[in-house]
C-alpha cells in the first residue's frame, strides 16, 4: 500500500493509475476523520463500499448524502429487482460506462433473474420485450429518457398505471443516479476489471 507520499506523487503523475482506475483510494488507517465516517456510513449501509463510493469517499459530504440514495434502491424501492436492472443496464449501456456495465450485466441475470440476452441487449441499447408488463414499461420509459427522447403521452399514462407516481420516479431518479455513477466511473477510466483495495 502507498504512503501518503507515494499517494502524492502517484496523483501528480498524469500517466500513473491509481488503485481504482486513475484513482487512488486513501487506506482506512490513513482516512481523515471525516472520510472515515462517510466510509463507514457506507459500509453499515450497504455492507461494503461499492464501485463509486471508493471515488466519492474523496468527498466525504457528497458520500454521506449520496450513499443512502444507493441504500434506497436496495432494500426501499417500490421497484423489483429485475426493475431496476433494466433500468440500470439501459443506462449504463448508454453512457459506455465499462464497470458499471460488466458488473450489473452480471448482477442483472444473478440477482435480477434477467435472461443474459436481455441483458445484453439493454447494455447494447438493442431491441428487447418482456413478457411482464411492468418490466416492459420500464424497459421502454428508461429507452426513451436514455435516448433523451420526448415521453409520449401514451407511454407516460401507461407507466403511471402500472408504476404509479412513486415507481416512475423511482425510474427517473434511479437513472440520474447511475448517469452520477457511470460519469464518475469514466472520468476517472475505471475499467470492468478493477478491484480496489480491499477494505
Amino acid at each position: 500500500m502507498p504512503d501518503s507520499n507515494e499517494t502524492r506523487a502517484l496523483l501528480e503523475d498524469p500517466d500513473a493509475f491509481g488503485t481504482f482506475g486513475r484513482f487512488t483510494e486513501t487506506p482506512i488507517g490513513q482516512m481523515p476523520p471525516e472520510m472515515r465516517a462517510a466510509f463507514d456510513l457506507t459500509k453499515s449501509l450497504r455492507g461494503l463500499v461499492p464501485g463509486p463510493h471508493k471515488i466519492w469517499a474523496a468527498n466525504p459530504a457528497l458520500l454521506t448524502t449520496i450513499a443512502p440514495i444507493g441504500a434506497y434502491y436496495q432494500a426501499d424501492s417500490t421497484l423489483s429487482k429485475a426493475e431496476i436492472e433494466i433500468a440500470t443496464l439501459v443506462i449504463c449501456g448508454r453512457w459506455g460506462a465499462a464497470y458499471s456495465s460488466f458488473e450489473h450485466e452480471k448482477i442483472g441475470v444473478r440477482l435480477g433473474g434477467l435472461d443474459p440476452a436481455k441483458a445484453q441487449a439493454l447494455i447494447a441499447g438493442l431491441p428487447t420485450a418482456f413478457g411482464d408488463p411492468r418490466q416492459q414499461v420500464v424497459y421502454e420509459l428508461s429507452s426513451a429518457l436514455a435516448a433523451a427522447r420526448v415521453v409520449p403521452q401514451g407511454l407516460f399514462s401507461r407507466a403511471q398505471e402500472l408504476l404509479g407516481d412513486a415507481g416512475l420516479t423511482d425510474v427517473t431518479v434511479l437513472m440520474g443516479w447511475f448517469t452520477a455513477v457511470s460519469l464518475t466511473l469514466m472520468a476517472y477510466d475505471v475499467p470492468s476489471s478493477a478491484v480496489g483495495l480491499d477494505q
